[in-house]
């Protein structure tokens, strides 16, 4: 990679006009060129004169300079000035950052938990280095060279213990509000099905809004992402997935790699952004990220895969690794790289792409590898430099995560607060998005209210005409009737485990919290699960033409037990790891509670040890109170019948009187287990199942 030479040109009376334009709080200059540049440079100029004088006269909001960039990058040699909506700058410092792995081996000791002598893998060596704001950082290596160990771990995403430090301008990083100035796109694309392209990028903007942002409204920030990416064409489609039909796969990475700079972060880090996507698009992605870098003063750092010439060229520093385990072999400048191969005596051959050479002299088995020699120099002479380097920015303390928050808040959210956006808007963000993904998916109605439809039919078309027969009839009714609720909830399960999942992926980005996704969901899933329980129940009912006053009794208590059940679901979708394990746990607490409901075991027959399952069992207290109901409004001719249906479900004591149970303290105990289970769900939400980097 030859530099190419740095001619600087200035505007002359081009930026004397824009800024007689402009007031000083508008754009700076755009772009200074070289002057005997070929004649893409020159379009290029003309290009923004012609920009500059379509906004005469239009004021400082319309002229949008870093929006013209994005929109026509520039060629790699032209220089890019910082604008005045730049970001407050963060540099990234760190320093003997490492990670191993334990192995399977070593032995344990039958007196102590603690296991001894277990062997580790080293996967990433001790490595330290200095990225300055406004930086476009590649970072690469061979498979297993821990590339994106590195940078999880500068990120912030790795959850595995590690060793090192990381600094944010020479301050020890703040655990707390990190994730707010850094945006993080990952290599999975993990967004809803039936989510539009717009919707998605335009949410990001949202709640991660930023004063610094020269576009006032995100309507406007999002068009230039969108036009920037190449996803303005497919702006109105679906993402799509496995089940749905949307755009295609590498134009979903661009919709994430668009989200990640949406967020206007001062530091952006990308896991192998270009994955999927054909070499000229992923040049025009990384032409995007540099000048965001450079007009914002964003650090970039970019996990990237051999590119190809034209795409290397625009990255300002190299950090390359070799394997078996991660070591540096080179951090420098990108022009430099190649002087410093052929000083170490390994020249890049003629018409063949330096990184390509790069990563042949890398790889461990490659019959260009070199890579220990290379690792030898680089501690030999680089490391000692990069090691002063990085004390010395130590001792230059810049702003603090808080200051530069300060700087850029919104509303006087500053550095105490974990998200860019209140509660409030969070959840009315999450409200709107779950609506239109509902009202976009058959599924997501077909399932809660056409399903428990289709059902109440078949059994109540079953026991139709029940109200009329005897007293056993009416009880297995009501037996079926409460197990159909009960087994109703388990339909939801995947579908709130998917949602979970993709939660736990925006929620890491600091975009929303757990509890306004709860909130969120709650509103939405509740009513349209409460719409089919009540058609269900109303369709049996009315199939078994019960009395008014067992109606109401067995339509109260069903509707109560429905609740209970809902929120049992639903902490069971939060504190299980997946869809295979909400399963085991939801099918013995079902099956439990509906064999201890009084009627297929009773309290007086069930072992002592047991007993004090009816005291939490849902169906019991439901089956109990709808049972004594029933024989209270049986005919006279059935009162022995009733008597001996109590005495057989133990409501009756020696003497043969009914033991009343209390109703207000069944009710009392069955709202009680609602709300603490709604409380274990947000636990679960926000303390489990977290992901594992």
């Amino acid at each position: 990679l030859k530099p190419r030479p740095e001619l600087h040109l200035a505007l002359g009376s081009l930026s004397r006009t824009a800024t007689a334009m402009f007031s000083s709080k508008g754009k700076d200059e755009i772009v200074s060129s070289s002057s005997d540049e070929s004649s893409s440079g020159e379009d290029e100029i003309s290009e923004l004169r012609v920009h500059f004088e379509e906004l005469g006269g239009r004021g400082v909001e319309s002229a949008d300079d870093t929006e013209i960039l994005m929109r026509h990058p520039p060629s790699v040699c032209t220089d890019i000035a910082p604008s005045a909506y730049a970001l407050p700058p963060a540099s990234l410092t760190f320093r003997d950052l490492s990670f191993s792995l334990e192995q399977d081996g070593g032995h344990y000791s039958c007196f102590r938990k603690r296991m001894k002598d277990r062997p580790k893998k080293v996967v990433l060596a001790p490595c330290s280095g200095h990225f300055e704001p406004g930086e476009l950082t590649a970072i690469m290596g061979p498979s297993g060279s821990g590339k994106t160990t590195l940078l999880d771990m500068l990120a912030m995403k790795k959850t595995s213990p590690y060793e090192g430090e990381v600094f944010i301008n020479g301050r020890p990083r703040d655990v707390r509000l990190f994730r707010r100035i850094a945006a993080y796109v990952g290599q999975e694309d993990i967004m809803p099905a039936h989510w539009k392209v717009r919707e998605a990028i335009l949410f990001n903007a949202t709640l991660k809004y930023c004063t610094m942002r020269s576009h006032r409204h995100d309507d406007a920030w999002v068009d230039v992402l969108l036009e920037t990416f190449g996803l303005a064409p497919v702006q109105d489609s679906l993402i799509g997935g496995t089940e749905v039909r949307g755009i295609s796969g590498g134009q979903r990475r661009r919709v994430s790699l668009a989200r990640g700079v949406a967020a206007h972060a001062s530091l952006l880090f990308c896991d192998e952004p270009t994955s999927g996507l054909s070499a000229t698009d992923a040049e025009l992605c990384i032409r995007a990220l540099r000048t965001i870098s450079k007009r914002l003063g964003v650090t970039v750092l970019v996990v990237i895969h051999q590119p190809r010439t034209e795409v290397a060229e625009l990255f300002d520093r190299l950090l390359l690794l070799t394997s078996f385990p991660g070591r540096m072999v080179y951090f420098g400048k990108m022009m430099n790289a190649q002087d410093y191969w052929s000083q170490l005596g390994h020249p890049v051959p003629t018409n063949v792409n330096p990184c390509d050479f790069f990563m042949d002299t890398v790889t461990p088995g490659t019959r260009q590898d070199v890579s220990k020699a290379l690792v030898d120099a680089f501690l030999e002479y680089e490391q000692p430099l990069i090691s002063r380097l990085v004390d010395s920015k130590m001792l230059t303390q810049g702003p603090s995560t808080a200051d530069m928050l300060h700087f850029t808040s919104y509303k006087g959210r500053g550095g105490s607060k974990r998200h860019n956006v209140g509660f409030c808007s969070q959840f009315c963000i999450l409200i709107r998005r779950k609506l239109r993904l509902t009202a976009r998916n058959p599924m997501a109605l077909a399932l809660p209210i056409l399903v428990p439809i289709l059902q109440g039919t078949i059994v109540g078309w079953m026991f139709q005409g029940t109200g009329a027969k005897g007293l056993d009839r009416k009880v297995m009714f009501s037996f079926c009737m409460l197990t159909m609720l009960c087994l109703a909830g388990t339909m939801g399960l995947i579908v709130l485990i998917n949602d979970r999942i993709l939660m736990k992926h925006e929620a890491s980005e600091q975009l929303y919290s757990e509890g306004a996704w709860a909130l969120a969901t709650q509103a939405i899933d509740i009513p349209l699960a409460l719409i089919g329980a009540l058609l269900n129940v109303c369709i049996m009912l009315g199939f078994a033409e019960m009395q008014a006053a067992l109606y109401n009794s067995m339509f109260l208590w069903a509707l109560l037990l429905f609740f209970v059940y809902d929120s049992l679901f639903a902490f069971i979708a939060a504190v299980a790891a997946d869809t295979r394990q909400a399963q085991v746990l939801a099918s013995p607490c079902v099956s439990i509670f509906m064999l201890f409901n009084g009627f297929i075991v009773t309290q007086r027959d069930s072992p002592f040890l047991l007993k004090w399952i009816f005291a939490i069992s849902p169906n019991a207290y439901a089956m109990q109170a709808i049972v004594i109901k029933i024989v209270e409004e049986a005919p006279e001719d059935q009162a022995f019948q009733g008597n001996m249906l109590l005495a057989s479900m133990g409501l009756l004591d020696e003497e043969g009187t009914l033991e009343q149970p209390s109703l207000s303290r069944g009710c009392l105990i069955l709202c009680t287990m609602i709300v603490v289970l709604r409380i274990g769900q947000i636990v679960g939400l926000k303390c489990l199942n977290h992901i594992q980097r």
